[in-house]
């Protein structure tokens, strides 16, 4: 299934936003999409069961303790870890799942459009988070090349 932009846009509509599986190193993906979206002046929640706080910020053990106003979660979690993570978002009324390359997986993505989720796989978040830079605008660039950027 190909992401269409207003997929994308109706993910980044929302007034907060969930990180699962924010890491506290800063050399990791997940932690560098996390400070890019606070840097962007994003509401972000970090969800980590094994850390505290996640650059100062409170982090959350569960999708279920999170604030209502979050409505668009990103997984940077096994693809394992991101099933089991669905059923709390159908749970908690996620509305929009961006499950970033590599933790995606089919049984995630057809549990959430079942269940009324809106599912975004095969693209990186760093290339939407306006203003795009380094590599990921390369990234970006590529695709539009090749067709591969959601029109």
């Amino acid at each position: 299934m190909k992401t269409k932009r207003t997929t994308i846009e109706k993910f980044f509509a929302a007034k907060a936003f969930a990180v699962i599986g924010v890491s506290e190193d800063r050399r990791k993906f997940g932690n560098m999409a996390f400070r890019a979206m606070i840097d962007r002046r994003m509401l972000v929640y970090p969800v980590n069961p094994r850390r505290a706080a996640v650059e100062g910020i409170k982090c959350y053990s569960s999708v279920l303790e999170l604030p209502e106003t979050v409505t668009s979660a990103v997984t940077m979690i096994h693809p394992s870890a991101t099933e089991q993570v669905i059923v709390d978002c159908i749970q908690k009324k996620i509305e929009v799942v961006w499950m970033q390359p590599g933790s995606e997986s089919k049984k995630a993505i057809d549990e959430a459009v079942a269940n009324g989720i809106t599912a975004i796989s095969g693209q990186c978040i760093m290339m939407f988070l306006e203003p795009v830079v380094s590599a990921h605008a390369v990234h970006r660039w590529f695709n539009k090349i090749v067709g591969a950027y959601p029109r």
